[in-house]
């Protein structure tokens, strides 16, 4: 039987705790037997979970002769792994054993070594700090899970499901896992990933503060619907296509052209959840020439289709 611990550590999330204990235990193969035996871990007996504190049944000893590893988020993910942890998580990966992290336990991965010059993902909102504080991880903050074989990362929350069900499908199969999908009412696989969730308080794009670069994008924001160029972005900076991409490239990190195509989209993923216009109106709305157009961009970007976004996001009518 496949054995996976559970590592819960201070200021565990008790919703990314639970997601493994649940979603694997579910797993039960075609003879009816159950296809994984779980334990919780702890470098202490108890745990702090903010709202409560739990008890482990096995110390940090439960991690070793694990098939799977798993680290929950914690509320404080920039706090480091304590030397035992560390050591722990690094034993097992030399080991050979397959390391998992849900949310932000993305966190004491990186921090342990195990995660450098791999691809890698966390919670949106937390993406950013993982870059920063991890610049030898590639970090995509718009897919629910990432599968590089013996370590693997999830986004927030629900993307462990996602993870977790992946993992039984890689280790009994689809029909396997098809079937905890059922009992976890989940499906097997979501539509889209990250991209679609990530909120920027409907502004159209980040506006580096103090930036050269203001009134241009400012203008911008302002002219969605127009049919905008590249020269007509310059023309009105006044300056050389060659200077606008230079300077786009030094204040905002992408070019012109993509970062009117982000503005378009978010303004779009804002209109699309307030307001009950036809997806072919507000693809016009916000600068596309055709409905195509519109829709090709907004899946590339959000992983969805605009018609799947307004189901999922949409407010109620009379709100």
């Amino acid at each position: 039987m496949h054995t996976v611990a559970v590592l819960a550590l201070r200021k565990v999330i008790p919703f990314d705790l639970s997601t493994p204990i649940e979603v694997f235990t579910r797993a039960r193969l075609p003879d009816g037997r159950p296809g994984y035996r779980i334990r919780v871990c702890a470098e202490q007996p108890e745990v702090d979970a903010d709202s409560f504190t739990l008890r482990a049944h096995h110390g940090l000893e439960g991690v070793r002769g694990a098939d799977t590893v798993i680290v929950p988020g914690t509320s404080e993910p920039m706090t480091p792994p304590t030397p035992a942890v560390r050591a722990a998580l690094r034993q097992a990966a030399a080991d050979g054993t397959r390391i998992a992290s849900i949310c932000s336990g993305t966190f004491p991965l990186a921090a342990c070594g195990l995660l450098d010059g791999l691809r890698a993902t966390t919670h949106w909102v937390a993406a950013d700090r993982l870059a920063a504080a991890h610049p030898d991880i590639e970090v995509d903050p718009d897919v629910l899970y990432v599968d590089n074989g013996q370590f693997l990362t999830s986004a927030g929350a629900a993307a462990g499901l996602d993870m977790c069900l992946h993992m039984i499908r890689r280790d009994y199969g689809s029909a396997v896992a098809a079937d905890a999908a059922r009992l976890s009412v989940m499906p097997l696989e979501r539509e889209g990933g990250q991209a679609q969730f990530i909120v920027h308080d409907h502004t159209p794009a980040p506006t580096p503060a103090g930036s050269a670069l203001e009134p241009v994008l400012s203008w911008l924001r302002d002219n969605l619907a127009r049919p905008l160029t590249l020269d007509d972005i310059a023309a009105h900076a006044g300056v050389s296509t060659r200077t606008l991409i230079r300077r786009f490239r030094e204040q905002t990190g992408t070019t012109p052209l993509q970062w009117l195509h982000r503005a378009r989209i978010r303004q779009a993923q804002h209109l699309l959840e307030s307001t009950r216009h036809p997806v072919e109106r507000v693809g016009a709305q916000v600068g596309f020439g055709s409905p195509t157009a519109f829709r090709d961009r907004f899946k590339r970007t959000t992983g969805v289709s605009p018609y799947a976004y307004r189901r999922n996001f949409a407010s109620p009518p009379g709100r």
